[in-house]
């Protein structure tokens, strides 16, 4: 069969499109930037990719009218305040644009929605369902609640919170009752209910076995990390402290954890398990859903992060927009430096951030991160999805990679820290030189200046940066690191 995959680049579709191509399927990759859609090398002869936007309805024409069936992944409610509009907007004009085609079955992943008193981005996900159930076709919404993985949202903050605090104050909200489910039973779901004809024109609640509050799941997070937490709730947080508390301590955006704050007042427990009977499938725990994160993490398998995801940082832009580097108008700082060891040399450019840093004046960076959170950025605490994988699109502290190539020996990051201008890091190994340029675009007089204040610390981390990269080290030892 033909399936169309939207958001193939997101969160859940890069790991439901392994399991499709598995399944014997052609899979339609469609994506809103195909510069940062990059699939294991694997799956490439099984796949088509076609670039569309769903707020862009000259883009739907390249949906391909001879498909079977498609999944709906598309979210957007961290990219605007009026996230609400564009959701629906999208789905209208997904709605639209499909039912020109073949396709005889569409899947969409919503979030539980049995209470009258709903949050905004889970009213949001009701009428983007009740949208696109009037189309020509069969459609069927899967409602799901906490999604437990590596790499998704919901894991990642939560295990910040476990691991940077050991005595919580929080909102009475944290004992609201919720049904987590593993990621792995989420691509399960998914990939077993399209054309199932049992499943067509209804909507289901999945879940795991373990109905807890927010605040038991936080216990037991700290049970599997062996540490003790002390958590205590308040009845009067308000929910702009409770914002801030996830805003400065996790790695989310500011968006986010107002959306993550609203929807912690609303229980999502699911009505009950038909969908389970018609499947045939047993959800795993949140104890082994835990346990199956960890282990992923342990060995370096995170397939995806939500923190890869543009709204991780609120970059809504083409990386073909910022790709070629701009020289007029603009500061440089250029550095070289002679390769002995290029495969070493590569090794320690893609390993660059996250848990290893950058290699010299660690210090000046987790400060200037620190600055960066306190006016509203990203921060560095987005790290990486992979130690030593670095793909286009993906976040990496606070930058995002435009391109990276290994066999070119080329790296290129785009700033997504708050500054008055913009910036850009890039490393190029050309044939025994490693050339380092930090490139400032500054916006105005304020641009000009900030470039100035900070051109002492530059030279001073630049510098020590290119030498780290060049010298020869036994990478396998862990040395590598600062």
């Amino acid at each position: 069969m033909r399936i169309l995959l939207t958001g193939a680049s997101g969160y859940i579709g890069k790991r439901l499109l392994s399991v499709l191509v598995d399944k014997g399927h052609e899979v339609i990759c469609c994506v809103r930037d195909v510069d940062r859609f990059t699939p294991p090398n694997s799956l490439k002869s099984k796949i088509k990719i076609v670039e569309v936007d769903l707020l862009d309805e000259v883009s739907l024409e390249n949906i391909p009218k001879d498909i079977d069936g498609a999944f709906y992944l598309v979210h957007s409610m961290t990219t605007s305040s009026d996230y609400r509009l564009l959701e629906l907007e999208s789905a209208k004009n997904f709605r639209n644009a499909i039912s020109k085609t073949n396709v005889q079955h569409v899947v969409y992943l919503s979030g539980i929605v049995n209470e009258s008193n709903l949050s905004e981005h889970l009213a949001s996900r009701k009428n983007v369902e009740l949208e696109l159930s009037l189309g020509n076709y069969n459609f069927t919404a899967l409602r799901a609640g906490i999604i437990i993985g590596s790499g998704s949202a919901s894991f990642e903050i939560m295990r910040d919170l476990i691991e940077k605090i050991p005595i919580m104050i929080t909102p009475k909200w944290l004992n609201t009752k919720c049904q987590p489910i593993g990621i792995s039973d989420v691509i399960m779901f998914l990939s077993e209910t399209i054309f199932n004809p049992k499943t067509l024109n209804k909507n289901f609640d999945i879940g795991g076995l373990d109905i807890l509050s927010y605040k038991e799941m936080l216990i037991e997070l700290g049970r599997k990390r062996n540490l003790k937490r002390y958590i205590y709730t308040v009845p009067v947080m308000t929910p702009k402290l409770s914002t801030y508390l996830l805003y400065f301590v996790t790695s989310t955006s500011y968006k986010l954890a107002v959306a993550l704050v609203n929807s912690m007042k609303i229980e999502v427990i699911c009505r009950d398990n038909e969908i389970n009977s018609i499947l045939g499938i047993e959800p795993i725990s949140y104890r082994e859903a835990l346990d199956r994160a960890f282990s992923k993490i342990e060995r370096n398998e995170v397939v995806s992060s939500w923190k890869d995801a543009f709204v991780s940082s609120g970059f809504n832009s083409y990386i073909s927009d910022f790709i070629n580097v701009p020289t007029y108008g603009c500061f440089h700082d250029i550095r070289e430096e002679t390769v002995t060891n290029r495969e070493e040399c590569i090794e320690k450019i893609w390993s660059i951030g996250g848990e290893n840093g950058w290699y010299y004046g660690n210090w000046l960076w987790r400060f200037r991160g620190f600055i960066d959170k306190f006016n509203g950025g990203v921060g560095l605490r987005r790290g990486r999805t992979s130690e030593n994988s670095l793909n286009a699109g993906d976040a990496l502290d606070f930058w995002r990679v435009l391109y990276a190539d290994k066999n070119e020996g080329r790296l290129l990051l785009f700033a997504e820290m708050k500054l008055p201008g913009e910036a850009w890091l890039e490393f190029r190994i050309v044939d025994d030189k490693l050339i380092q340029t930090a490139t400032f675009r500054p916006l105005g007089l304020k641009g000009r200046l900030y470039w100035y204040s900070v051109l002492v610390f530059h030279g001073f981390i630049f510098k020590g940066m290119i030498q780290y990269l060049t010298q020869v080290n036994n990478i396998q030892t862990g040395t590598t690191k600062p």
